[in-house]
């Protein structure tokens, strides 16, 4: 039997590679999307076989995401899973942000969203199975923090996106936010500087499971999110924080 097809943007590291590996062990044929990094795009290939497959293309391109969408469609046939993962984050205090470092971070992280959702969406709609859409969220789409407007106004409209695609494209496909607190990535431990255990221990200090949560703790809840096990979920959002926030 063939395998049912996965796309996951940003696939090819961080929490994203996370997410093509889960997909792959749970029988999926995985597309996985990435903007500039061939060495990456490269290792995720050589570690995934003829499982894998991986698509460049810049998704604050509009007409580009849909190439890269009719491309999928031709060789992979109609996803029944999509997930939204890419994004950016360009840290500027309010007064100092560009128009591009607006530009970049609202249109990988909003516009992106809406461009490949807008073009696999129909053919999920017209195919067999049944859908789930996952959009990855992040907790200052909540919770506000300083230097990050445009990455906080982001996730903030990607929440309101989610439950406008819930009721949208219903009753075919599901869509939901899964929203990853404190994770163990480079860019984590390089922005905290987590390698410093003073830092570290500060940083875990307000976390109630008493640890920063790790890549495949995001998995998991993607895996559930996909899964039969959350069928009757939809246009609601998912925070795997180990108890930072509670919102």
């Amino acid at each position: 039997m063939s395998r049912p097809t996965a796309v996951v943007s940003g696939g090819t590291k961080g929490i994203g590679l996370s997410f093509t590996r889960r997909l792959v062990k749970l029988g999926y044929q995985v597309v996985a999307l990435y903007r500039s990094d061939e060495a990456a795009s490269e290792a995720a290939v050589a570690e995934f076989g003829p499982a894998l497959s991986t698509v460049r293309v810049d998704l604050t391109d509009g007409d580009a995401v849909t190439l890269a969408a009719d491309e999928i469609l031709a060789r992979h046939g109609i996803p029944t899973v999509l997930v939204n993962n890419a994004g950016r984050n360009i840290d500027r205090p309010f007064l100092e942000l560009s128009h591009e470092d607006w530009r970049q971070v609202v249109d990988t992280n909003l516009s992106g969203v809406f461009y490949l959702t807008r073009a696999l969406a129909p053919a999920m709609l017209d195919g067999g199975e049944q859908g789930s859409i996952v959009n990855i969220g992040a907790t200052t789409g909540i919770r506000p923090r300083i230097n990050g407007a445009n990455y906080c106004a982001s996730k903030a409209g990607l929440l309101q996106l989610t439950k406008c695609l819930a009721l949208e494209l219903a009753p075919r496909i599901r869509v939901n936010c899964l929203i990853p607190g404190m994770t163990e990535t480079r860019e984590l431990v390089e922005r905290f500087n987590l390698t410093d255990q003073d830092a570290r221990a500060e940083v875990v200090a307000g976390i109630p499971r008493g640890r920063i949560g790790t890549t495949e703790d995001i998995a998991d809840a993607l895996e559930f999110l996909v899964g039969q096990q959350s069928g009757y979920l939809t246009g609601q959002k998912l925070i795997v924080d180990g108890g930072q926030f509670m919102w």
